[in-house]
């Protein structure tokens, strides 16, 4: 601007001014340009501050969407767990769910074949009862017949009672006569056969026998234990002199007359092993005893197989721990009649009536078939009543 005033004042002719160029201009101009270097470096720095403060902001929203990330990765794991856990929880509820239902299928099944069972008993019973009232009087007489045949072999060889058998029988007997059936002529048949075995039959003395095994117990005391022992009564059942005559010299014979009184000599063929105290030598006797009651058992529950191998084990300790004397000879005797009597063997077989009974239909078929049998069976039971 100064150079545009000086050039617009040259034409001027006036007298020469020195006039001093203005600093103010140039004072100006640089501080606009510094003002402009300001501004652009201002600007510049705030763009700086801008882009930083944008990229600090890039940054943290990097930080934030990192974290972000951090906790989206991390509530997917949780559902993931979750899951997890929701299928485990599952298949645990299927499994419970099959069990309850497999229970209560065989809960079911069960329930129901009780109540298939019931319903077959129920039925049966039913036509039990329907079967019961429509029995007529000569059925019910068959029945009864049918239970007295069953009594009687009950009573004949569970018990060996042949007095009981036989009014069975004869109960029996009479029932079959009184239903006027002319099938149950076969059965009365057999009936017949039956009793007159029963009568035949030889029924031992079970009272007489009992009796005779206490007298032998009683007798046991009295019998003398082979081994010597304290106390130990001398036997005079037999004659020493004679038998020293025939086995001994003659200065044996002579000495054992002279002790004769003081000394008694016994012969025997058992071997004497050992002196037995009292307590052992009553051991002996009390065994003896309890052999006897092992017979006496037998005997009571008629048992044949184990009466006579309780007398044979009586005989045995009766030959191995007492001495050979007439008390001896009768005991054994005893024993031995004891050893023939068969408790249960004579008793004869009546089970062949009540296998007739009870095929009774098969008995009425073939009354059908053979007519000339009925007119017999009639008159039996008329001539019976």
């Amino acid at each position: 601007m100064a150079d545009v005033i000086e050039q617009q004042q040259e034409p001027i002719p006036a007298p020469t001014v020195v006039v001093k160029k203005s600093r103010a201009g140039l004072l100006i101009g640089i501080i606009a340009i510094v003002l402009t270097i300001a501004l652009g470096a201002a600007g510049f720095y705030f763009f700086q501050q801008l882009r930083s403060s944008q990229d600090s902001e890039n940054n943290q929203d990097n930080l934030k969407l990192i974290e972000v990330d951090k906790e989206m990765n991390g509530l997917r794991e949780q559902i993931t767990g979750l899951q997890n856990q929701i299928s485990n929880l599952n298949s645990e509820m299927t499994g419970k769910d099959n069990h309850f239902t497999e229970t209560l299928a065989s809960f079911s099944s069960l329930h129901e074949e009780r109540l298939n069972t019931a319903k077959k008993e129920l039925e049966t019973s039913i036509q039990t009862l329907q079967r019961q009232l429509g029995k007529t009087r000569g059925d019910w007489l068959l029945a009864d017949a049918e239970y007295l045949l069953t009594v009687a072999n009950q009573r004949l060889h569970l018990v060996g009672d042949v007095a009981t058998t036989r009014e069975a029988l004869e109960a029996a007997d009479q029932r079959l006569r009184e239903s006027g059936d002319a099938a149950a002529f076969k059965v009365r048949e057999q009936i017949a056969k039956e009793i007159a075995l029963l009568n035949g039959a030889t029924v031992p003395d079970i009272v007489g026998i009992y009796a005779g095994i206490q007298h032998l117990q009683d007798a046991v005391e009295n019998l003398a234990v082979f081994l010597p022992h304290a106390g130990k009564q001398p036997d005079d059942t037999k004659a020493p002199s004679s038998n020293l005559a025939e086995q001994e010299n003659g200065l044996l014979s002579s000495v054992a007359k002279q002790l004769k009184g003081y000394v008694v000599l016994r012969h025997t063929s058992q071997e004497v092993q050992a002196i037995l105290t009292p307590e052992e030598a009553h051991f002996i006797k009390q065994q003896l005893k309890v052999r006897l009651e092992m017979i006496e058992i037998a005997l009571v529950q008629q048992n044949d197989t184990l009466f006579a191998s309780s007398i044979a084990d009586t005989k045995l300790w009766l030959k191995k721990n007492f001495a050979e004397n007439i008390s001896t000879e009768r005991f054994e005797a005893e024993l031995n009649k004891l050893s023939a009597v068969q408790i249960r063997s004579q008793y004869p077989d009546v089970s062949g009536s009540l296998k007739l009974l009870k095929d009774i239909s098969k008995l009425r078929i073939d009354t059908d078939k053979n007519p000339s049998s009925a007119p017999a069976a009639d008159g039996s039971a008329k001539n019976g009543q």
